[in-house]
């Protein structure tokens, strides 16, 4: 049976959800929910059942996914789980990080579900990865690079130059719940940022040193302005604008193996003496991570559990993460985070 569900905000991120939603068939799109009157006249004409506002949809509906922008996801979802309704907001889950524990403790004292929209949990070579990376031995070490030039028509607009729009707050939250998905909560971080290559008011460029819980010591480098093969989407292709380059963004280091990803490719051996063997990685199908979502937010909203879909309380600590590394480039000083979610 199909889950009646709500899409609010149709936006390039709610487009995405609506043609996933059309084309599932483990929901049924009751209603897409826009406030903007020429969009929705736009959404008509496609034949979507499209309402202005959340007190016009279905009775029946029984789901929601929030893809309004980010300053509205805390009064949409929270709107949302007092209809009654199980919930996924789309990254991030809210705009502050009181807000997500607000939103959080809402959603467990109704009982309903509320997932966060981190959808890169749901491709199949990061199910497998973390199956790989068990394999490793203790880990040690990780890097990481998203450095992607962006076209220099991008920053016309001139809020794309100023505070908040650098990669930051733009790119880190999806590396940031890989990097909690993969090797564990993250408990300190210390950032160095630099904009001369753009010479705007924001960065354009970042260096993060992280601990992990379990240890491990981390270095991530993220650019918007060097032109790089090094990047989740340039790795897998999964945003279409991006040109797929195919090299491996990140590296997990154990003291018995080591692991390249996306691609998977595993080197074992032991101390230095050892001679290192190389596995490739297998191969995978390639999905849409969206759709795949929409499909597990289903199941979990009609009762089941799910080890993949990044909770309420995921997309929350990602907040926090995000907070200390914005606290950490402002101060020059190292920020510790508590497993609640707050900067200590």
């Amino acid at each position: 049976m199909s889950l009646p569900i709500c899409i609010v905000g149709a936006g390039s991120i709610g487009m995405r959800h609506i043609a996933c939603a059309m084309a599932s068939e483990k929901v049924d799109l009751t209603a897409v929910v826009e406030a903007y009157e020429p969009a929705r006249a736009r959404l008509l004409a496609e034949g979507l059942p499209v309402v202005a506002k959340l007190e016009e949809v279905p009775a029946f509906t029984r789901a929601a996914v929030v893809a309004t922008p980010t300053p509205d996801h805390y009064v949409t979802a929270l709107a949302c789980l007092d209809r009654g309704w199980a919930v996924l907001v789309e990254k991030p889950v809210t705009e502050a990080l009181e807000d997500a524990r607000r939103l959080c403790d809402r959603a467990d004292t109704l009982g309903r579900p509320l997932i966060a929209g981190h959808h890169r949990r749901c491709h199949p070579f990061v199910t497998e990865a973390r199956l790989r990376i068990a394999e490793l031995g203790p880990l040690v070490a990780v890097q990481g690079i998203w450095a992607l030039r962006k076209h220099n028509s991008y920053y016309d607009p001139d809020w794309r130059r100023g505070p908040g729009a650098g990669p930051i707050l733009t790119n880190l939250s999806h590396e940031i719940d890989l990097l909690r998905f993969l090797a564990g909560e993250i408990t300190e971080v210390a950032v160095l940022t630099a904009n001369a290559a753009r010479g705007f008011e924001i960065e354009d460029t970042v260096a993060l040193s992280l601990r992990f819980a379990n240890g491990a010591l981390g270095s991530f480098t993220m650019s918007d302005a060097g032109a790089s093969p090094w990047a989740f989407e340039a790795a897998t292709g999964e945003n279409p604008d991006i040109n797929v380059r195919g090299a491996d963004p990140m590296r997990f280091i154990g003291t018995r193996s080591a692991l390249a990803f996306p691609s998977l490719r595993m080197w074992r051996g032991g101390d230095w003496r050892s001679i290192m063997t190389e596995t490739p990685g297998p191969v995978l199908p390639k999905v849409d991570g969206i759709a795949v979502q929409l499909d597990r937010f289903a199941a979990v909203a009609a009762g089941e559990t799910d080890e993949i879909l990044a909770t309420g309380r995921d997309g929350m600590r990602v907040i926090a993460v995000l907070d200390a590394v914005q606290t950490a480039a402002r101060t020059g000083q190292t920020q510790q985070i508590t497993q609640e979610g707050r900067p200590t």
